[in-house]
């Protein structure tokens, strides 16, 4: 059961606002360098973000198809199909056909493409921790747990907008 939604913040004022106080561009601009600096770390390995994300997604979850794939990292099934291809052109994944529905195609991280997404959880601890640098263990659980709560509330937004649709991850 989830909690009925709080009511909105008045934190930003319409008259006053600029994007060098707005939470969500600067958002944007973490996220911007967070990503640049991980792509340059799996250079290496010929990954970009696009190619690193599906393939460390795939090592955590084993039946996977790209459909499911898509929805999981909220992007559009048309890019994703584009990066798995590039993937499978470079020996990382194959495409599997399922024995019980033909319809259904599974993906399926080869051997060279578990040992690169191996590599990712490392590159990202340590791109993430050198944007934290100068940040306490609790200041670092602190701003997990706000961006938490916002996402939250931009679930329960999306909830109340679309009372028809199912709740999101769950």
């Amino acid at each position: 059961m989830t909690s009925p939604p709080l009511p909105p913040s008045d934190y930003y004022q319409a008259g006053v606002y600029t994007p060098d106080e707005s939470a969500g561009f600067l958002m944007r601009r973490v996220l911007s360098s967070i990503l640049q600096q991980a792509d340059a770390e799996l250079a290496v390995h010929d990954l970009t973000y696009v190619q690193w994300l599906p393939l460390y997604k795939l090592m955590l979850s084993s039946d996977t198809t790209s459909a499911s794939l898509a929805r999981d990292l909220c992007s559009d099934p048309g890019a994703i199909t584009r990066a798995l291809d590039r993937l499978e052109a470079k020996g990382m994944l194959r495409r599997e056909r399922s024995t019980t529905d033909r319809r259904v195609v599974h993906l399926v991280l080869t051997d060279a493409g578990r040992a690169i997404a191996a590599q990712v959880p490392q590159a990202l601890a340590s791109v993430l921790n050198a944007h934290l640098s100068g940040f306490s263990h609790d200041e670092c659980r602190l701003l997990i747990g706000m961006l938490r709560r916002m996402l939250h509330n931009g679930e329960a937004l999306r909830a109340a907008q679309a009372p028809n649709a199912p709740p999101a991850n769950g």
